[in-house]
């Protein structure tokens, strides 16, 4: 697979957000097991799942920041599709939430 490719782009950006969920709730669950931050309960585990969901879309930065270091145009252009279509997910799922 090529550096500079729209597919190397969309497995990025479609792969990375989800890994980083992963992590980022894998983190929190363990920080409450140890009781260094308070469990969720009740309304406080959405607004702890919308704040995981943003944090997760957020991390694409990271890819996109050293594919427009290395001048791999190509590349970000194929983050954008995955990234549009969580972003487009997310606020869909909170929009009632959020407006």
């Amino acid at each position: 697979m090529e550096k500079d490719s729209k597919l190397l782009g969309f497995v990025l950006g479609a792969i990375v957000p989800v890994l980083a969920y992963i992590l980022i709730e894998q983190g929190f669950e363990f920080l409450s097991n140890y009781g260094l931050m308070a469990s969720s309960e009740g309304d406080g585990i959405s607004r702890r799942m919308r704040s995981i969901g943003l944090f997760a879309i957020c991390t694409i930065l990271v890819p996109f920041n050293w594919a427009k270091r290395n001048y791999y145009d190509e590349t970000m252009r194929g983050m954008i599709l995955p990234t549009l279509i969580y972003v487009g997910f997310w606020v869909y799922k909170y929009i009632n939430v959020l407006f």
